[in-house]
């Protein structure tokens, strides 16, 4: 394993496009900055930053204040804010999802064994004897030649699939991906994709690796209120996921009791299985509808001041939740404080620095863990026209230990911002690798998704594999502590006294290197070719 992540180890020379001059600042991002306003967005006084609640009014209004003592303009006309029309829906499921058949009853308890949500504005929705059958990973790919859905009327039905897509653990590089988790994989496309299909249901089934995160993020963030863009596009009754001990037990009671359903659903001649079994589960809601925000501040640039370059990262977390320990506020202090925090620090570097010639906006999104909805928002009603916005450099859960050798870029081979990338952590005496976790899809759990979406190249990153002080080994035990422990959870929480900034420093400071280059040329960052993003900018 270290020998094939080491052969992904990147060194690129590059020559810039248009302007050679090295606009590298020695202008710092400032530590103690960022850490103060990490503390604060992360106490128990925001409430864990959940969208539609006063942690809500208290996040917002920070942000705004802050960019205002920074000296930055509203971004939107004359508001720091963009409305972003929500639904929050909070649903009450059955306490027991109900699978039956021929001398079968089996009876999965909420939470424990299953979650059900649904994105209807409705008081209730259900399912009723809905017949179940497998549909593989839930794929429709015409470009693979792929469709799981193929041959059924799917009205009534409940489709029941894999998280990912064929290509993981597969050990064919040309099966989709390999190992590389494509969007179809994501949970976000497979609820989508089973409405188009006109089914009634989903039930998604849990497995830790391909999910890349266990049953107790499921749990957390698929319970209680949800928040959803009001949409005419067709939507389930019921969205469910199932943990794989309940997906076992509902195969084993099935028509194809015996059978290894991973590998008939990695079959390129897959069709799908009615399973011989029906599913019944109701929900109850409770609707609201109101408006979040995104926060938009704006440095106007002196010569171009039409062209921008954004840097964009999710202010909210879930509020407050399921106690654990005691503890039921999820403070969410790297996810996303960190990046919050780092929009301040780096609007305030750029502040202390000489005016640039392009535009440099921050934009601080909305109900990103409610599947990307602010800067989905964004995406359909862009403040700042897309073919001139040169760049989205967006900012999500920065943490490490200490300075990093490495800048893993997710995404890595999609645009020439590679290679901006590249120039500033060569000036850091850092190397790049392409995310050796490319089958997790991390591409697409972020903000950065949207903007790349409508045509804007985009850079995500951090430094994530070694340590400039801390081994491989330290920094992957690092990590994986982080996600079995902290990751949304109430403990992901800042300590002033215990937490190592500076290599968060570093990353934001190799940013705002990238963001001033951009914003002192003329040149537009160009997307590479077979990138599915390319034709958007074009």
């Amino acid at each position: 394993m270290k020998n094939y992540l080491k052969f992904l180890i990147i060194v690129l020379f590059i020559s810039c496009k248009n302007d050679k001059k090295d606009t590298s600042s020695l202008v710092e991002v400032d530590t103690t900055t960022l850490g103060n306003h990490i503390e604060q967005l992360a106490s128990d006084d925001f409430l864990g930053r959940k969208p539609f609640t006063q942690g809500e009014v208290k996040t917002v209004n920070y942000l705004k204040e802050e960019f205002e003592k920074l000296g930055l303009l509203p971004g939107n006309g004359e508001s720091f804010f963009q409305d972003v029309p929500l639904v929050e829906i909070t649903g009450t499921p059955s306490k027991t999802m109900v699978i039956s058949g021929k001398n079968t009853n089996i009876n999965l308890n909420a939470l424990k064994d299953f979650v059900a949500t649904t994105n209807k504005p409705v008081e209730k929705v259900s399912l009723e004897n809905s017949e179940l059958v497998f549909a593989g990973y839930g794929v429709v790919a015409p470009e693979y030649g792929w469709n799981d859905y193929e041959g059924v009327d799917w009205k009534g039905k409940t489709a029941v699939v894999l998280i990912n897509d064929p290509g993981f653990k597969s050990a064919d590089s040309t099966l989709f991906k390999g190992n590389e988790m494509t969007y179809y994989g994501r949970w976000t496309y497979k609820y989508e994709e089973a409405a188009r299909q006109g089914a009634d249901g989903l039930i998604i089934i849990h497995d830790t690796e391909p999910a890349s995160y266990g049953w107790n993020v499921v749990e957390s963030g698929w319970s209680g209120a949800r928040l959803t863009i009001e949409s005419d596009l067709p939507l389930l009754n019921v969205e469910s996921w199932i943990s794989g001990e309940s997906a076992q037990k509902m195969f084993d009671a099935s028509t194809i009791k015996g059978q290894d359903y991973k590998t008939l659903a990695r079959n390129k001649d897959f069709k799908p299985v009615p399973l011989g079994l029906n599913v019944s589960v109701s929900i109850e809601n409770n609707i609201k509808k109101d408006m979040s925000k995104n926060v938009v501040a704006l440095i106007p640039g002196t010569d171009r001041k039409d062209e921008v370059i954004i840097y964009s990262a999710h202010w909210d977390h879930f509020g407050i939740g399921k106690a654990i320990e005691g503890d039921s506020i999820y403070n969410g202090a790297v996810d996303n404080a960190s990046g919050t925090a780092g929009l301040l620090a780096i609007a305030e570097t750029f502040k202390k620095d000489n005016p640039t010639k392009r535009s440099i906006a921050f934009i601080a999104v909305t109900a990103e863990e409610q599947g990307l909805l602010g800067s989905a928002f964004y995406a359909e009603n862009p403040i700042f026209e897309p073919k001139k916005t040169v760049a989205n450099i967006n900012i999500d859960a920065l943490d490490s230990p200490g300075k990093m050798k490495d800048l893993t870029i997710t995404g890595y081979g999609q645009s020439e911002m590679d290679e901006y990338a590249e120039k500033a952590a060569t000036e850091q005496n850092r190397y790049i690798i392409p995310d050796p976790e490319a089958e997790k899809g991390y591409f697409f759990r972020s903000d950065h998704f949207n903007f790349a979406k409508i045509g804007i190249p985009a850079l995500y990153a951090s430094g994530a594999y070694e340590g400039f002080d801390k081994s491989i080994e330290d920094i992957k035990k690092y990590n994986d502590d982080y996600r079995a422990i902290k990751y949304h959870q109430p403990s992901d929480e800042y300590n002033a006294e215990t937490t190592n900034l500076s290599g968060v420093q570093l990353d934001l400071q190799l940013f705002f290197n990238v963001g001033l280059k951009l914003a002192n040329e003329d040149y537009f960052p160009k997307w590479y070719d077979g990138s599915e993003f390319k034709a958007a900018r074009n």
